[in-house]
C-alpha cells in the first residue's frame, strides 16, 4: 500500500461515494470551497493498493487556529475508510503526520461519518493516540429520513399536519421551481441575509453558494429550489447529494407569507429531487444533541421530525496532537471561550421560540463557533 496526493477526481469521488463513510464534505469538490471557509490550503490524501485502487482517503482543510495563529489539519466528516482496523488507516495517518511536520501543524482534527456507538472505531482511534474533544465543528446529531419507500408511503409517514401544510401551500398559491440563474442565486441570498438577521447566525459571502451550485450543479449534485408567491421568492433551499445521501444544506425564508407554509412544500420538493436522483437517505442535518424541550434548535427539530425519520448521532470529535504543548494551549483556549460564551448567553435577553414553519438549516453563529468555521455547521 502507498499513500499519496490524489489528483484523479473520478477515482476519488467513486471511492468516497461507494464507502459506508460517504459524506458530501469529503468529495473531491469540497476542497475547491476551502478558501471561502478559512482554509490556507487543502489536501486530498489517499491510500492505494497494489492494483492502484483507493482503499482510504482523507480531505484535509489546513487552517490557522485563532489566537494561537498555529496551523492545524481538519477533516470535515473524514477520514473515509470502511474498516478502521485496516493497515490502510495506518499508512494514511503516517502520511498525514509527515505533511503536518512539513507545515508545523500542531494537530489533526477528525469527525468521521460514523455512528456514535461504533465501539470498533472508538477503540481504534484511542489506540492510535486520538483523544475526544467535546468542542465539535460539525453538529453531531442529525435528522435522517429513509426515502426508499414510494411517495405515498413517505407522505403517510409524516405527521398529519405536515401533509396538510404541503397541500395548503399549493392551495394558497405557493409554487416551487428549481433555480438556475444568477438572479435566482441573488434572490436566495437576499432571503438568506434576512434569515441570518432574524435568527442571528453567520453566513458566508454569496460567491460561496454560487460556486457550490455551479461546480456541483454541473454534475446534478446540487440544486436550488425557490418557493414563490405572486412571482416573489419567499423561501429557498439548497440541496446537495453524494452517493446514497441527499443533504438539506442551506435554507432561507422571508419575514412575509410564512403562514402559507412554503418551507413544508420546499422540503417535499427536495425529497422528490433526491428520490429522482437515486438517493436513499435525506439528511435534514442538525438537531439538538439532547432531544429535550428548551434545548437550542428545539423548534428546528420539531419541524424536521414532522416529516418522519430518526436521529443519527455521529462519533465525537477526535484530535491527534502532533505538538502537545501547543495542543494543550489550544484546549485551554477552547475551554475559556466556552465559559465566556456561556456567560454571554446567560445574560442575553430571551428570544421568542422558533415557529415550526420558520425552521431552516443554519450555519453556525459566529459567536458560538469554537473554531474557525471550516464548514457550514447546520441547524
Amino acid at each position: 500500500m502507498e499513500a499519496r496526493i490524489i489528483k484523479d477526481r473520478q477515482q476519488w469521488n467513486d471511492f468516497v461515494q461507494s464507502s459506508v463513510c460517504c459524506t458530501v464534505t469529503q468529495t473531491y469538490e469540497w476542497a475547491e470551497f476551502g478558501s471561502y471557509l478559512g482554509a490556507e490550503e487543502t489536501l486530498r490524501i489517499g491510500v492505494v493498493n497494489e492494483a492502484d485502487q483507493l482503499c482510504a482517503a482523507i480531505l484535509l482543510i489546513v487552517s490557522r487556529a485563532p489566537v494561537l495563529k498555529q496551523l492545524y489539519f481538519y477533516a470535515p466528516r473524514g477520514p473515509v475508510i470502511d474498516d478502521p482496523t485496516s493497515p490502510a488507516l495506518t499508512v494514511l495517518l503516517n502520511y498525514v503526520k509527515v505533511e503536518a511536520r512539513r507545515r508545523h501543524a500542531f494537530m489533526l482534527k477528525i469527525e468521521p461519518s460514523v455512528l456514535a456507538d461504533n465501539h470498533l472505531w472508538l477503540s481504534e482511534l484511542k489506540r492510535r493516540g486520538f483523544q475526544i474533544n467535546p468542542h465539535h465543528v460539525h453538529i453531531r446529531n442529525e435528522w435522517v429520513l429513509d426515502i426508499r419507500p414510494d411517495e405515498k408511503s413517505l407522505l403517510a409517514g409524516m405527521k398529519e399536519k405536515w401533509r396538510y401544510n404541503i397541500r395548503l401551500a399549493g392551495r394558497k398559491g405557493v409554487t416551487v421551481r428549481q433555480g438556475s440563474t444568477q438572479a435566482d442565486i441573488d434572490a436566495f441570498y437576499r432571503l438568506y441575509e434576512t434569515t441570518s438577521e432574524r435568527d442571528r447566525f453567520f453566513i458566508n459571502d454569496r460567491s460561496l453558494y454560487a460556486d457550490i451550485l455551479r461546480i456541483l450543479g454541473e454534475q446534478e449534485r446540487a440544486a436550488l429550489f425557490l418557493a414563490e408567491y405572486e412571482g416573489q421568492a419567499i423561501s429557498g433551499i439548497i440541496m446537495l447529494r453524494a452517493g446514497p445521501w441527499a443533504y438539506y444544506m442551506y435554507g432561507a425564508s422571508s419575514n412575509e407569507h410564512r403562514e402559507k407554509m412554503p418551507n413544508h412544500l420546499l422540503q417535499w420538493n427536495g425529497i422528490q429531487w433526491a428520490k429522482a436522483h437515486g438517493c436513499q437517505y435525506y439528511n435534514f442535518r442538525g438537531i439538538p444533541e439532547i432531544l429535550a424541550e428548551g434545548q437550542e434548535m428545539w423548534g428546528v427539530y420539531l419541524f424536521k421530525r414532522g416529516f418522519g425519520g430518526y436521529p443519527m448521532l455521529s462519533l465525537d470529535t477526535h484530535d491527534l496532537a502532533y505538538r502537545p504543548f501547543v495542543y494543550q494551549a489550544y484546549r485551554l483556549l477552547l475551554e475559556l471561550k466556552s465559559k465566556r460564551d456561556a456567560r454571554r448567553e446567560l445574560y442575553q435577553p430571551a428570544q421568542p421560540p422558533v415557529q415550526q414553519s420558520q425552521s431552516t438549516n443554519k450555519e453556525r453563529p459566529a459567536s458560538q463557533s469554537s473554531q474557525t468555521p471550516l464548514e457550514p455547521a447546520s441547524k
